[in-house]
Order: structure tokens, then C-alpha cells, then sequence
């Protein structure tokens, strides 16, 4: 079959909480990192390619390092990403499978070091995110003349934050976009949250993904600073269940400084992508 298709290279589709991902296994093929974002736009493209919010390689840590490996991750556009929750959980527990690494092992991101602990039973991944920065509470902002509140943390990646009282009257593409590509977050944008409380230790989350452009059915460090900022201000728990557009159960956890995000990782399936055939050369 590859013959008469040409070059192949073998693939993992992951998804966590909905959030789905192509995963390739670097540490022999090589693909250098300047081809990366070309192959994650027409891999990750709709109809022309595997379809997924976004591809990582898989790669090995550097000679001498405590980590078990590295990830170079982009978004479905090609953009390059610093870090991204629920693909920690799926590296991590494909890691874990492939023999890469134990139940608990740590792999390094552009955000800094990941800790992961794997739950084989449970098929579930808690991840150790990046301590908290730029964390801001009740910022205003104007968009189409209304005023909006909002709040800020960067959890890996930057995340705006706005409450309301009900996710599904939210246009999510039409506002997340207007706050995405806002001056205020210029010139890297933001990703943005918009969260119904249900409950001190109960929320509701709809994301727009930088990068994606799009609502997705789940976003980690989204959900992280979402928990990140409500809890600053009085409004949850310190351990939260939050409940995704996708129906998944993200579970967020603050111990002192710290932040974990816990919840599936789920291999869908696996196979031989042909690069003549997605137009990768």
C-alpha cells in the first residue's frame, strides 16, 4: 500500500476532554522544526487531512536532563503554542503506553517542565501546569460600544476570563474573536473563557481558542484560569469540576500556588499518514 502512495510516517490521534490532536513520534524520523508548522496546517486541515485543533512531536529530552522527553506543539493554523492542557494529558499518557515513560515522569514544553502522573485504570492524566503569571482581576474592556469585566492569567498561555450568567446565550465565535484579536492583548492575542458558576465547586466553560479560531470542545489552561482567577476572588473552592462544551469533566485543583489539571486522555486511533497525498513534500 505505502508504495503505491508513497512516503509514509506513522501517527497517533489523541483527544482530551474533546480537544483532539495529531501526535507523530520524532525521536527517530528527525522532521526538522522549521518544517513543523506546514506540516501541522495541512495535517490538521479539514477534509485534505486528519482533522484535529492541533499536532505535537513527540521528541527525545536533552542528553543529561531529568525530562523524560520534549514536545514541540502547534495549533490546527500552524502557529506555535507555548502550552496546552489537555495535550499535555495525551502526551503524557501516550508516553506512558509507547514505554517512554512511568505512571509519573515529566517532559519539557516552551512553557517550562510538565509533571505528569498517569492513572491507567482510571484512563485519566493529572498534569502539574506552569505556575500562574500576569494574573489580573476585573479589568474593563469596550467591545461594539458595551463594557465588558474581565479577567487575566496566563496558564501556559494567555487567557481571558469572563463570567455570565448563562454560556449558551454567548456568541462564542463572534465575541471570543473581538476579544482575541482586542489591542489590549495585541500582539499575541488571547484565548478566551467565558464561565457560568454553577456552584463554589461547579462551573460551565465555553472556549474560543487562539489559534484555532474557533470554540473548542475543551481547553485545559483554560479551564485552569478560569479556576485560577474565580478562586482569587472568593468565588470557588480550591478543587472545582468544570464541565466543557464537549460534556467532559475537567477536574482543577489549587494546592497553595500550584495548579493540576486532571481528566481523560483517549487514544481513538492510529495510522500511516501519506505525505504526497496531504501535500508535504
Amino acid at each position: 500500500m505505502s508504495k503505491m502512495f508513497g512516503k509514509s510516517v506513522p501517527f497517533y490521534k489523541m483527544q482530551g476532554c474533546g480537544n483532539d490532536f495529531v501526535v507523530i513520534d520524532n525521536r527517530e524520523l528527525g522532521i526538522p522544526v522549521e518544517k513543523m508548522p506546514v506540516w501541522a496546517e495541512k495535517i490538521c486541515k479539514r477534509a485534505f487531512g486528519v482533522y484535529a485543533d492541533g499536532l505535537f512531536f513527540i521528541e527525545n529530552a536533552p542528553e543529561g536532563s531529568e525530562l523524560n522527553f520534549v514536545w514541540q506543539f502547534y495549533n490546527s493554523d500552524g502557529s506555535r503554542a507555548e502550552m496546552c492542557g489537555n495535550a499535555s494529558r495525551c502526551a503524557g499518557r501516550l508516553a506512558h503506553a509507547l514505554g517512554i515513560a512511568g505512571e509519573q515522569h515529566a517532559f519539557g514544553s516552551d512553557a517550562g517542565p510538565i509533571k505528569v502522573q498517569v492513572f491507567p485504570l482510571l484512563e485519566e492524566v493529572k498534569v502539574q501546569l506552569t505556575k500562574p503569571e500576569g494574573v489580573a482581576l476585573k479589568q474593563r474592556l469596550e467591545i461594539d460600544g458595551k463594557e465588558y469585566e474581565y479577567h487575566f492569567a496566563n496558564t501556559g498561555v494567555p487567557h481571558a476570563v469572563i463570567q455570565v450568567a448563562d454560556v449558551q446565550d454567548v456568541d462564542i465565535k463572534k465575541l471570543g474573536s473581538a476579544f482575541r484579536y482586542h489591542e489590549a492583548f495585541a500582539p499575541a492575542g488571547t484565548n478566551v473563557n467565558f464561565v457560568q458558576i454553577d456552584d463554589n465547586d461547579s462551573l460551565i466553560v465555553r472556549t474560543y481558542e487562539r489559534g484555532v479560531e474557533d470554540e473548542t470542545y475543551a481547553c485545559g489552561t483554560g479551564v485552569s484560569a478560569v479556576q485560577v482567577t474565580l478562586n482569587k476572588l472568593g468565588l470557588t473552592d480550591d478543587a472545582v469540576r468544570v464541565r466543557t462544551s464537549g460534556g467532559e469533566i475537567l477536574k482543577v485543583i489549587i494546592e497553595e500556588s500550584n495548579v493540576f489539571l486532571q481528566g481523560g486522555a483517549e487514544l481513538t486511533f492510529s495510522g500511516e499518514l501519506y505525505l504526497d497525498s496531504i501535500g508535504i513534500d
